[in-house]
Order: structure tokens, then sequence, then C-alpha cells
């Protein structure tokens, strides 16, 4: 027979989520708290969401606080800059293969068919 200890965390009497270490569960109560905070703060916003945008767009920014403490401090968006960089990347992958496997295809001696 197996021990397992779970950390829940509840929130007005539901279950949210449960974690296998208590660090795992206090960081997430804790992002929960920033959520309800950021939530009721956004209420009093000049932007008129519908219901529930409010909650949505707060555990959103609660969630990704790391990123919008350093757009806040530093004005800029530190994972846009490198997803821009990896998706001409990318891009340019693409274009590349496109084009490669168009000049194979006719160089290839064979006629094209549909396949059936």
């Amino acid at each position: 027979m197996a021990v397992e200890i779970k950390y829940v965390v509840v929130r007005e009497g539901q279950e949210k989520m449960s974690f296998a270490n208590k660090k795992d569960a206090d960081a997430y109560d804790k992002m929960l708290d920033l959520a309800e905070v950021l939530s009721e703060w956004l209420i009093h916003s000049p932007v008129a969401l519908e219901e529930g945008q409010n909650d949505v767009l707060a555990m959103w920014m609660a969630e990704n606080r790391d990123v919008l403490s350093t757009v806040l401090k530093s004005g800029k968006l530190p994972e846009l800059e490198n997803t821009e960089t990896v998706d001409a990347t990318v891009a340019e992958d693409v274009n590349t293969e496109e084009i490669a496997s168009d000049d194979k295809v006719a160089e290839h001696p064979r006629k094209r068919t549909k396949a059936a």
C-alpha cells in the first residue's frame, strides 16, 4: 500500500488543483490571489469587457506575471523579440524547403500524376 501526500488548493469550497509538493501548491494559490486582485482592478478600467472576460484576462496576466513585470519595468516585450526571430527563421526554412522541393520535382524525368 502506497501513501501519497497531496496538497490541494481550495477556493470558495471548490477544489481548484492538487499538487505533489507544497511549494507548487503555494505558488498556484498565490497566482490565484493575484488574479483575484487583478480582476477587481480591471472592473474599474475604462474598457467595458463582457462578463467573465475580466476574470480570464486577470488569470492570464497572473499566469504571465514575470513577463508583465518585465514589460512594466523595461517597456519591452522580452518574449516577443525571441518569437519574431524564431518565426522569421522558420519562415525562411519553409520557403527554402518549398523552393528545393519544387526544383526536385522539375528535375524529375517522370510526369506527375494524381494519386487515386
